[in-house]
């Protein structure tokens, strides 16, 4: 089987790649290309969007590994030894069988084809796959987290 996908824009941010890396909560926006702009009616009023995109800056390493450890603690203050091989499917890891990527983002205001918003952890120029408003049913208060995830969490419950 063969899945053809191409972009519908580009996400442009100031920041610097290890502020994207480091901070990943930037402003920027998604430029809708011409074409696709006729897709954004209806998009004004959304608080939050999910952004599906290419990992196009991937190394050739990055794509197919199933387990990886999750080095974005290291920054916390965790080691590598530490740290658990886990699947990728169970970490928000940029390495995947396939690179995409999926983010939320808090919706500021469109300009045409420009959305502006809060939130960005994507490279300048990431290409965009897709866009989703984010509804009520998507939220749960039921959920469990596992006992890995727990261990590493600061006390807001955050990785």
């Amino acid at each position: 089987m063969e899945i053809k996908l191409r972009p519908i824009g580009v996400v442009h941010t100031k920041g610097s790649d290890t502020e994207v890396k480091e901070k990943g909560d930037l402003e920027g926006e998604l430029v809708i290309y011409p074409e696709f702009e006729e897709a954004l009616e209806g998009i004004d009023g959304y608080s939050h969007l999910f952004v599906i995109v290419y990992f196009d800056r991937l190394r050739a390493e990055q794509i197919g590994p199933l387990r990886v450890k999750p080095r974005g603690l290291v920054r916390k203050g965790f080691t590598l030894e530490e740290l658990p091989s886990l699947g990728v499917f169970a970490l928000d890891s940029p390495t995947r069988p396939n690179p995409i990527g999926l983010t939320l983002v808090r919706f500021l205001r469109r300009e045409k084809n420009r959305l502006l918003v809060q939130g960005l952890d994507l490279f300048n120029d990431t290409p965009i796959l897709d866009i989703k408003g984010y509804r009520p049913q998507y939220r749960t208060d039921d959920y469990m987290l596992p006992d890995w995830f727990r261990k590493f969490a600061d006390k807001s419950g955050h990785i």
